[in-house]
């Protein structure tokens, strides 16, 4: 255990360990990480408990430089607890490198089904009486750590004493089909947006995606496919996504003595970007932590992408239409086209027929529901169904909803301080 200071703060670095299977408490251990974040003028008081759940799946707690953003306003009264849940950061990370450790694809699919939410959660309430003495704490969970909190709700509310949600609220009985029959509007009404800001763009995204179609370049390993371009849609979610994406597109084509080609600097651009080397599980898990019983998820968002033709980028160079992005959907092609993901082709296929997974909510222990909850719901969120979010908000008894357009899903990133405030005043009865 391992402390030490940036300003403002002390910081501890604490490892735990976790069975793999919290069926067989007894088996095989991992280790989880978790960053302990406390102001350096109240590090020796005794505070409450914050635990802050990353959105993903897949990727680590973010790394703070200092009391920036939100947790600047959680360490005035809480100790801080950053954790890289299972599978990410420093908790056992699971990739490319790591996974054929597990044996095979089948031994692999195996491994990375018990690192959903249900695990997660599990993983939380061990480590909690190690930090808390067996008081419970407050879960902050943003996206995908609000699917975890929700579960937390359903499984082990003894040990929450308030819950916090940003652009996190599950639905609790779609199958991954419904969730992205009702995300492709959604993304389609961002794209348009978009293009109505930047109208050079509509464009400028035709120029690539029929360069990408003709060239197929490589960057790096990396395979530049009009699918793939189109996948940088996934920006238009966050509050200046947009503005990143139109500077993006801007550089895309240079001068050579060859003729016209697509610029170094777009081509790194674009796979640094749409690249999975730094979070795999967000790939290898997306539509995984929508199963429940034994319907298989099945490359829902490929399947259910063929309703939705107007996203056909050969369609669209074809008719004077334009191209439109896509984003927060994992397809087939992904595993093909990503050297990251590439030697997990198989082992993404076996998750994606599994038929046997844990319901993860349930619904009338949630209907009873006891804890003080607050969830921020951000209007029209292109990664979180708004619709699917505040049926959700009506089934949890006490649930206090801030819908807002104010904020894209990155809010408690860009609002930090203000959006933790709202929330807490929410369950405290201020607002």
């Amino acid at each position: 255990m391992k402390s030490y200071r940036q300003p403002g703060l002390v910081l501890t670095d604490r490892h735990f360990t976790v069975p793999l299977d919290h069926s067989d408490p007894g088996g095989e251990q991992i280790e989880v990480f978790g960053r302990e974040v406390v102001a350096t003028s109240k590090a020796a008081e005794e505070l409450p408990w914050l635990l802050y759940l990353e959105g993903g799946p897949g990727f680590g707690a973010r790394r703070f430089t200092g009391a920036e953003a939100w947790l600047g306003r959680a360490v005035q009264e809480f100790r801080v607890l950053l954790l890289d849940q299972r599978g990410t950061g420093l908790s056992t990370p699971a990739n490319r490198q790591t996974l054929p450790l597990r044996g095979g694809p089948r031994e692999q699919a195996d491994y990375l089904a018990r690192f959903r939410a249900d695990s997660i959660v599990r993983d939380c309430e061990l480590i909690r009486p190690q930090l808390t003495g067996g008081a419970p704490w407050t879960v902050l969970g943003q996206s995908f750590g609000g699917f975890c909190a929700v579960r937390y709700l359903s499984a082990a509310p003894e040990g929450l004493s308030t819950v916090l949600i940003t652009g996190g609220l599950p639905s609790l009985d779609a199958h991954a089909d419904d969730v992205y029959r009702a995300a492709y509007p959604r993304i389609e009404r961002k794209v348009a947006a978009h293009y109505a800001r930047y109208p050079q763009d509509v464009e400028r995204a035709r120029e690539i995606t029929a360069h990408l179609a003709e060239h197929r370049p490589e960057s790096a390993g990396h395979r530049l496919t009009p699918e793939g371009f189109q996948s940088l849609g996934i920006m238009l979610g966050g509050g200046s996504g947009s503005h990143q994406l139109h500077y993006l597109l801007e550089n895309a084509f240079v001068r050579t003595p060859h003729g016209t080609e697509l610029s170094d600097t777009f081509q790194e651009a674009m796979r640094t970007a749409s690249s999975f080397a730094g979070h795999p599980l967000y790939a290898l898990l997306h539509e995984a932590i929508y199963g429940q019983g034994e319907r298989p998820t099945g490359w829902a968002a490929e399947r259910v992408r063929a309703e939705f033709p107007q996203f056909d980028a050969a369609t669209a160079l074809q008719s004077d239409g334009p191209v439109l992005f896509t984003g927060e959907s994992i397809h087939p092609w992904h595993f093909d086209v990503d050297p990251a993901l590439r030697p997990l082709r198989e082992t993404a296929e076996l998750l994606a027929t599994r038929g046997d997974w844990e319901p993860l909510y349930d619904t009338e222990r949630l209907a009873v529901n006891d804890v003080p909850v607050a969830a921020a719901v951000y209007h029209d969120d292109m990664y979180v169904d708004t619709a699917h979010a505040l049926r959700t908000a009506a089934s949890i008894r006490g649930l206090r909803t801030w819908v807002t357009d104010e904020y894209e899903h990155d809010g408690l990133r860009a609002g930090g301080p203000r959006v933790l405030d709202r929330l807490l005043a929410l369950v405290r009865d201020e607002a």
